[in-house]
């Protein structure tokens, strides 16, 4: 029902920021709870944030609490995770992901959409 292409990854040096968008088609996107993924290599897929349809409420894992931050704009049909202080250990592939459940979630099997993921590489 909700297609999401990501963009905005790249390569970025340790201490940088880079913002991540996740453009959604679809009349129900506002309606959506969404999420950020991560996989490493040889790694399973990892939660990283959510946010709920409105907007006013927010998860992250503890790994990038305090530095990550997740937002929508539901105008625009896009989600952002702003990423700060970045680490090697936060290189992996994206995944921006929707929730038809409207609640904010870490369980990647409340996910009914996923995008086609987004490298970010993060050198020392």
């Amino acid at each position: 029902q909700v297609q999401l292409v990501e963009s905005g990854g790249g390569l970025v040096q340790a201490g940088g920021s880079l913002r991540l968008s996740c453009a959604a088609s679809g009349r129900t996107f506002s309606s959506y709870a969404m999420g950020w993924f991560r996989q490493a290599p040889g790694k399973e897929r990892d939660f990283v944030a959510t946010i709920n349809w409105r907007g006013a409420n927010t998860y992250y894992a503890d790994s990038v609490k305090g530095r990550f931050t997740i937002s929508r704009d539901n105008a625009k049909n896009t989600v952002y995770l702003l990423m700060t202080s970045l680490k090697p250990e936060d290189t992996a592939v994206y995944y921006c992901a929707a929730s038809r459940g409207r609640f904010a979630t870490r369980e990647y099997h409340d996910y009914d959409s996923w995008g086609q993921g987004t490298q970010v590489t993060v050198s020392s």
